[in-house]
């Protein structure tokens, strides 16, 4: 098995890093300290003492333009850190409009400059992103992961040539593009955590990584690193920057559920080898170098030196939590473990075992779109999630515009349940319904829930079908793909397509026509309804790529209890992606109870052949009317075949006899019956049958040691030996029912 383990170059504990890649210190093990840079850092530390928040930023945006300003005057380029896509333009405003007011602008930037030139031309004929264009005239540019590509590049290149003086960007600058300055401003230390719905303090990591960008090869002598942060954290800072404190394992919060993957892997069977795959991680490196951190005492250290019994008892802890949730299935005296199907799903959609308990606890086989959602919103990936006050006025509006109703009520500042998923409840709404918001923390947080969104509700899916639940996993997969096409089942499934515009969409959706009609309809017929001729041939050719398949399928009873059922697909649409997934469920006449479920993949290069799938169902008495067959596509929302398969004429095989009765018999002796075999092979000598008999019990299969025949043997023997020569005898039983003899 090959596993990949990302890194970063500035980790400050490299020997644990070492020790836990096995690699061999003398040989495999380099370490560049500060030295071996090629342009020193000179860093400096700024604590703002002020407590308003809004003060606090407008004397960030002053400091950050002095120290602009200050390297203008040596021609140096500067780039500023951020924390959130917003505040780029806005930081970059902020410096633009204090160099207006104070008539420096032209100590940034030279009018009639080639580079004021240049930057006025990409601004008026290349740039797409309107805060950009507002502010490339003036040096300044913003750059962030959620710009389109080709202004990210082309910010890259303004800067890299020198164009572009100021550079205001996010994290993902530092970590994903090498592009230096002479210095580095970072101007906060707080970012915003969706998982943890709060404000937390940059890591060291972090820190280090954009102070990196501080300091260009063959054009300065020296970078410079200006970190602008609260009083309060200064002396965290300095601390963290110059003693660089070594990188902690965070398994141990998330144990259980790594150890469930190794389990579902098949890498980990029982206690002793969970015990082994722990010896190879990160966590024990470090319990090994500082155990009084892990909760390991001194003696345990000194009795102990490769921790084996603390690690057992880890493992036994992280398995217990496992059972408790029916993840696995441990054995606690023989320490085996056993996958069990909810583990496989929590191990597939990466969802916490608290989650998977949650779901266990509160799925049931008949939910509406209410309590599903609801359920959605108790997962444990969201239990920091909470209403702050600012956010309450806008909640509440969402809440009147999104259609399913939320129960819970909306408390602010309160990490309560109820709370925290009536917010989440809310958003996931809001995001499927293309809802626009205003605060950033409500935009991050509406970021993370749907990030975590589709693998949830993937989860839910296969939960139900797991159970046999056919109507909740039908529902719930109706979820899973209006989450992903962000639409309402009460839209026109030609939202689906991208292509198609939201002006169009809903000139359809206030057409009173049944969407199966649409296909009998022409372009001509088609351009008509929505008013614009031009676009029938568009939509008559979106409609046509819409996945529709043709169904026929034949039945075959195997026994009274099983039945083969042959399917034949034909794919009725122009298939423009290379394969497209299809679910195949078989329920009860009611549609309640999921018979049988299976994935089926059309492809491409096939498109224009029949695909065939065979399976077995079981039939029970009394025999039902009928089951259905339902063919519903695994991505589009209207894309389902119904089949019902009538058992009206079904010729079942007649009734097997019914297994003989065991009778509670005096059970035979192994000597009479051998006795009796001899008389009736015609030996009369009353003394040879006895030598004749003791002579077969010594020679007989494992020298016949025991004296009785068990109850089967007792009642089939006398049949057989009623006349051996001429009667033919089946007897079935199960293995180990001594048939042999």
């Amino acid at each position: 098995m090959v596993r990949l383990v990302g890194l970063s170059a500035t980790l400050p504990n490299y020997e644990d890093v070492a020790a836990f890649l096995r690699v061999n210190p003398e040989k495999g093990l380099f370490y560049f300290d500060s030295s071996y840079r090629p342009v020193p850092l000179q860093q400096q530390y700024i604590g703002i003492m002020e407590k308003k928040a809004m003060k606090r930023h407008q004397m960030m945006n002053e400091i950050c333009y002095e120290k602009v300003l200050e390297q203008a005057k040596h021609d140096n380029q500067v780039l500023i850190f951020v924390h959130s896509r917003k505040e780029t333009a806005a930081t970059a405003k902020a410096i633009r409009d204090l160099c207006v007011e104070n008539d420096t602008l032209s100590d940034l930037l030279k009018p009639n400059s080639a580079s004021s030139e240049i930057l006025q031309t990409e601004a008026t004929t290349n740039v797409q992103n309107d805060a950009l264009k507002e502010i490339l005239p003036f040096g300044f540019g913003v750059h962030h992961a959620g710009m389109k590509r080709e202004d990210r590049s082309l910010v890259e290149a303004l800067f890299a040539d020198g164009h572009v003086r100021v550079l205001c960007c996010t994290s993902t600058l530092a970590w994903g593009v090498n592009l230096p300055a002479h210095t580095v401003i970072i101007k906060g230390t707080q970012m915003y955590s969706a998982e943890k719905s709060d404000w937390v303090e940059l890591s060291a990591l972090d820190i280090l990584q954009m102070l990196g960008r501080a300091g260009r090869i063959q054009y300065d002598t020296q970078g410079e690193g200006i970190i602008l942060t609260q009083h309060a954290q200064l002396k965290y800072y300095l601390s963290l920057m110059n003693q660089q404190l070594p990188v902690e394992s965070q398994m141990m919060s998330r144990l259980a559920d790594q150890m469930n993957a190794e389990i579902v892997l098949g890498t980990v069977q029982n206690l002793a080898q969970a015990a082994t795959w722990l010896g190879y991680s990160y966590l024990y490196v470090r319990m090994l170098r500082a155990p009084a951190l892990y909760g390991v005492s001194v003696e345990e250290a000194q009795n102990d030196p490769t921790l084996f019994q603390r690690r057992i008892d880890l493992c036994h802890a992280a398995a217990t939590i496992l059972a408790k949730h029916n993840l696995i299935k441990y054995e606690r005296k023989t320490g085996h473990f056993q996958v069990t199907s909810l583990g496989k799903v929590a191990s597939h959609y990466y969802i916490a075992h608290d989650s998977m308990s949650t779901y266990n606890e509160y799925l049931k086989p008949h939910m509406s779109d209410i309590e599903l959602f609801r359920l959605f919103s108790l997962s444990q990936e969201f239990k920091y999630v909470m209403v702050r006050s600012e956010e309450r006025l806008e909640l509440e509006k969402l809440l009147e515009r999104v259609p399913i109703p939320v129960k819970e009520a909306l408390n602010v500042n309160v990490r309560a349940s109820n709370s925290g998923s009536a917010k989440v409840n809310v958003l996931l709404q809001a995001y499927i319904s293309r809802l626009s918001l205003n605060g950033f923390a409500l935009l991050a947080d509406m970021v993370h829930i749907h990030q975590s969104a589709a693998r949830i509700w993937r989860a839910l899916f296969e939960i139900c079908l797991h159970r046999g639940w056919a109507a909740l996993a039908e529902k719930v997969l109706t979820i899973c793909k209006m989450v992903d096409h962000r639409m309402w089942l009460s839209h026109t499934p030609l939202r689906q397509f991208p292509a198609l515009s939201d002006a169009t969409c809903r000139k359809l959706e206030k057409k009173d026509i049944p969407f199966e009609r649409y296909f009998d309809l022409s372009m001509a017929d088609l351009g008509q309804l929505i008013g614009v001729p031009k676009m029938g041939k568009e939509l008559y050719t979106l409609l046509h790529q819409f996945p529709k398949v043709d169904v026929s399928a034949a039945v075959q009873p195997i026994t009274r209890s099983l039945l083969k059922v042959d399917l034949s697909f034909t794919p009725d649409f122009q298939m423009q992606s290379p394969n497209e997934g299809f679910w195949v469920l078989v329920t009860d006449v009611d549609g309640d109870a999921l018979i049988h479920h299976e994935y089926l993949m059309l492809q491409k290069r096939y498109a224009k052949e029949e695909t065939y799938l065979s399976f077995t169902i079981p039939l029970f008495e009394p025999l039902a009317p009928l089951y259905y067959l339902r063919v519903l596509s695994d991505k589009w929302l209207h894309c389902e075949t119904t089949l019902p398969i009538s058992f009206q004429d079904l010729i079942l095989p007649t009734k097997n006899a019914p297994p003989t009765e065991l009778l509670d018999l005096q059970p035979l002796s192994v000597k009479a019956v051998l006795a009796k075999a001899v008389v009736h092979a015609g030996l009369k000598d009353t003394s040879m049958v006895a030598k004749l008999v003791d002579g077969s019990l010594a020679r007989g299969p494992r020298g016949w040691r025991f004296q009785t025949f068990n109850p089967i043997q007792t009642q089939a023997l006398p049949k057989l030996m009623e006349n051996p020569s001429t009667s033919n005898v089946l007897v079935c039983a199960a293995p180990g029912s001594g048939k042999g003899v």
